[in-house]
């Protein structure tokens, strides 16, 4: 099937502006903001939707059941980048690039050969996500500090390498089975570009932040797959999207509200008494 040139234009956009949106974050708010943010469902909403736009609704469906157990290859990724992207700029971009691209890929390899349904594809990540929660509880945490404004080469990176990896994933699942296409619409579209450009301005030392919080909002995005999953082939896209993002925010706002009220309580016990 051909793709028109006006939904290759709507991926081109989408993908950009949401890129830009996390950056803003990650610099006018914090790090750890942009690090739950990341996790929310953007770039997956993205290639699930083209993905049924393109194909069908019914191929888009069975993708989001692998997409489930897909994000323990998108934590795999970000753990493989933060291992290996110790050193500030360009050096530690390509070494971050390579161990997040090689653990994502072994990751995936092993997901696309189990026949997941959508309690097992969302056990799977749910046990992966503690695990790395536990993982990262010593990253220090650290802000990037105001800089303000973006260069024309910075904008410039952001649309190619969303553009770039948002047309890969929905071109590669016109010739690939539901399995690999759901595990790719899985990979971190916006947060991957988001933290090469946020290392090469700001160093390691707040990517790892963003890395560090990234766990927490994967429930976000197992809420939206879950949803897609049951929604596009019998409401259609456009509804089927409504419904993942309302259930989505819905499950962030109450983290957040839990995450403040925890942060609240520790505070108050930390306190010395009179």
């Amino acid at each position: 099937m051909e793709v028109p040139l006006s939904w290759q234009l709507a991926k081109l956009l989408v993908s950009i502006g949401v890129v830009l949106g996390l950056s803003v974050i990650a610099e006018r708010v914090s790090t750890r903001v942009a690090g739950l943010l990341a996790g929310y469902p953007l770039g997956t909403a993205i290639a699930l939707f083209f993905i049924g736009l393109e194909i069908s609704p019914a191929f888009a469906t069975q993708s989001a059941v692998h997409t489930l157990a897909g994000f323990t290859a998108t934590l795999a990724l970000s753990g493989g980048y933060l291992l290996c992207a110790r050193r500030d700029g360009l050096p530690g971009v390509l070494a971050g690039t390579a161990g997040g691209f090689a653990a994502w890929l072994a990751v995936s390899l092993l997901l696309t050969q189990v026949e997941f349904t959508r309690l097992t594809g969302t056990l799977t990540t749910l046990v992966a996500i503690v695990v790395f929660l536990r993982l990262y509880r010593r990253v220090p945490e650290t802000a990037t500090g105001v800089r303000g404004g973006f260069s024309w080469a910075a904008l410039g990176l952001r649309a190619v390498l969303a553009a770039a990896i948002i047309f890969l994933i929905t071109g590669l699942a016109h010739v690939m089975p539901a399995a690999w296409a759901g595990v790719m619409a899985a990979f971190p579209v916006t947060m991957y570009p988001f933290l090469v450009i946020l290392h090469l301005t700001h160093g390691a030392a707040p990517v790892a932040t963003v890395i560090k919080h990234y766990p927490a909002g994967l429930g976000a995005l197992l809420w939206y797959a879950l949803c897609v999953s049951l929604t596009y082939d019998r409401l259609g896209l456009s509804l089927g999207t409504l419904i993942g993002f309302a259930v989505a925010t819905a499950w962030l706002l109450a983290w957040t509200r839990l995450l403040a009220w925890r942060a609240a309580r520790l505070a108050r016990h930390s306190r010395p008494q009179a």
